[in-house]
């Protein structure tokens, strides 16, 4: 209790020549609020009889309140080194754009711009018009729709087209992603009436068309997503369930999920239908995210046949789930990149990662062992290693991709307290800890990383 009575109070602290020059500097409101709290941790620490003697000298609770501001005043949004491995990490947002999305999107950002307004005409515009026929052209689809993410277009479909309808959907494809996003509950909230077929490894065309009676609305069919059902197994393809609604005039849907423009099979990376495929299927109409396997920014896309587009347009819920001019620009900028193949390939971030070979990734290894060991002491050791990545972002949940990894050691510091200091950094740097080494995958070590990268490890070993 003695410690208690020293901790001095608030007034006095402000007079301390390092507060004042603290507020000449900042808002008063902001250091004021800091110095509070500081006073306060270091009287629980004293009730606890945690609290050291020289913790209260001045230069000490300075430095706390130093550390205190520079936090509070920080953005709580941040860049983060990503050398997880994953390569669509949703914790880490995902995708990162393409760097020729950065003028288009600095334009849009600082001024004004066409967002509904038809500079043709002089008129009122869509804000959908500016990505729709880009849409249509690169997958062959009559029309096109943005919303906020693909789970926004998945319940937007449900209630304009299925409402108080059965939807009819193989059991094995009642998937839940990440955030507890599950397709019946998506169904329940768009008011459709879920109609369960066949079994969870098998689901035959015969389910489907015994399923379906007057009051059917939909056939939909999901992206399994983060899992894959292996063994004894069947399910019916897109041609094969649109030859089914065909036949009884039920449209059919397809949740895309990850929603891949490009064939990457070439690359060995096999398995995922692109959206091109389910529309020369004759897929009414189909959903796909516009962060996963495009590259692009966080959006809900929708293509599909002009009459089933329509409803969507219509229904009162889309304004509600409509993208911003921010969101427009990046997407727009990121599609006009698909329009060549080869540009897409090298161009945007997530398909020069996934499409990297093992041969360029050993060699970006020995790179960048070069010019972190220029750039940091000798206490700071680097050995590369080999591994495997992930795709992420629900995509290829089965695929492992060859990689080269860097084995960090630094200064004495244990895997555990390296990972630790590097992720709480100025610039936080994430990788992972596997057979007692700390790792960061070359695959998804950005070029302006580096930097950012040596000046983190430089600041863990200070």
């Amino acid at each position: 209790m003695t410690l208690l009575k020293r901790i001095p109070k608030v007034d006095k602290v402000l007079q301390w020549p390092d507060v004042r020059e603290l507020l000449a500097r900042h808002p008063r409101p902001t250091v004021l609020t800091v110095v509070r709290d500081v006073l306060d941790a270091l009287r629980a620490a004293a009730r606890a009889e945690t609290l050291g003697e020289g913790e209260l000298a001045e230069a000490a609770v300075t430095a706390r309140i130093e550390r205190g501001l520079a936090l509070l005043i920080a953005p709580s949004l941040r860049r983060v080194v990503n050398g997880t491995g994953v390569v669509i990490h949703t914790n880490l947002g995902r995708s990162p754009l393409a760097a020729q999305v950065r003028p288009h999107l600095d334009e849009i950002a600082f001024g004004y711009s066409n967002l509904e307004f038809d500079l043709e005409r002089g008129e009122r515009g869509s804000r959908y018009s500016h990505v729709e026929r880009l849409l249509c052209e690169l997958t062959g689809a009559e029309a096109a729709l943005v919303v906020n993410n693909n789970a926004a277009a998945v319940l937007l479909a449900l209630s304009a087209l299925a409402a108080g309808k059965e939807v009819v959907v193989s059991r094995g494809e009642l998937v839940e992603i990440g955030g507890s996003f599950r397709i019946p509950d998506v169904m329940r909230q768009g008011g459709a009436i879920l109609r369960e077929v066949g079994t969870t490894n098998r689901t035959h065309p015969r389910d489907y068309r015994e399923a379906i009676t007057p009051e059917t609305g939909l056939l939909l069919k999901v992206h399994s997503s983060n899992f894959a059902v292996v063994g004894f197994t069947a399910e019916v393809s897109p041609a094969e369930l649109v030859a089914i609604g065909r036949e009884s005039g039920v449209p059919v849907m397809a949740d895309a999920g990850s929603g891949s423009l490009l064939d990457l099979s070439r690359f060995g990376i096999c398995g995922e239908p692109t959206v091109q495929e389910f529309v020369a299927a004759g897929v009414d109409i189909i959903t796909f995210s516009g962060d996963k396997l495009l590259g692009g920014p966080q959006a809900g896309i929708v293509v599909g046949r002009a009459g089933f587009i329509a409803p969507l347009r219509r229904h009162p819920l889309l304004r509600a789930l409509r993208i911003d001019k921010l969101t427009l620009a990046a997407l727009e900028a990121t599609l006009r990149l698909y329009r060549d193949e080869r540009l897409a390939r090298t161009e945007i971030p997530t398909i020069r990662m996934l499409t990297a070979s093992a041969s360029e990734l050993g060699a970006r290894g020995r790179t960048i062992l070069r010019r972190l060991r220029r750039a940091l002491p000798a206490q700071i050791r680097f050995t590369l290693v080999d591994g495997i990545s992930q795709v992420g972002g629900g995509a290829y949940p089965l695929l492992e991709l060859p990689t080269t990894l860097v084995a960090v050691e630094a200064g004495g510091l244990s895997p555990q307290e390296l990972e630790e200091r590097l992720r709480r950094g100025a610039v936080p740097v994430v990788g992972r800890i596997h057979r007692g080494r700390f790792l960061l995958d070359v695959r998804t070590l950005l070029d302006d990383d580096l930097p950012l990268l040596a000046v983190s490890l430089r600041e863990v070993t200070g």
